[in-house]
């Protein structure tokens, strides 16, 4: 059974900075694209970063130059570390896994307000 766990979210000032962290397990890790969306109230889920097996990284136009995709393969874990945060940066921040099937987080909550 695969299970993706967020952590690393909270309330940070405008200009803070902030690291996701989801751990994956029950699945082959190094093999899987691994992506952040996020969702505002109000709004549809968008895709924020992703990252290949091999470590290619895409990112959403308003994020590019303050926020970094990242993983690790030997502790299963990918990273999102996010600098500079705006107020529009407000969301609940899912780790996606994509494959034959997909699987979800359960989602962080990341507010940033002064």
């Amino acid at each position: 059974q695969v299970q993706l766990v967020e952590s690393g979210g909270g309330l940070v000032q405008p200009g803070g900075s902030l690291r996701l962290s989801c751990i994956a397990s029950g699945t082959i890790f190094s093999i899987s694209r691994m992506a952040w969306y996020r969702q505002a109230p109000g709004k549809q889920r968008e895709l924020v970063a992703a990252i290949t097996p091999g470590g290619t990284t895409n990112y959403l136009d308003s994020v590019k130059g303050r926020f970094t995709i990242s993983r690790d393969n030997a502790e299963n874990t990918v990273y999102l570390q996010m600098n500079s945060l705006k107020p529009e940066d407000t969301a609940v921040y899912y780790c996606y896994k994509s494959g034959a099937s997909a699987y979800w987080g359960q989602g962080t909550q990341v507010t940033v307000a002064s």
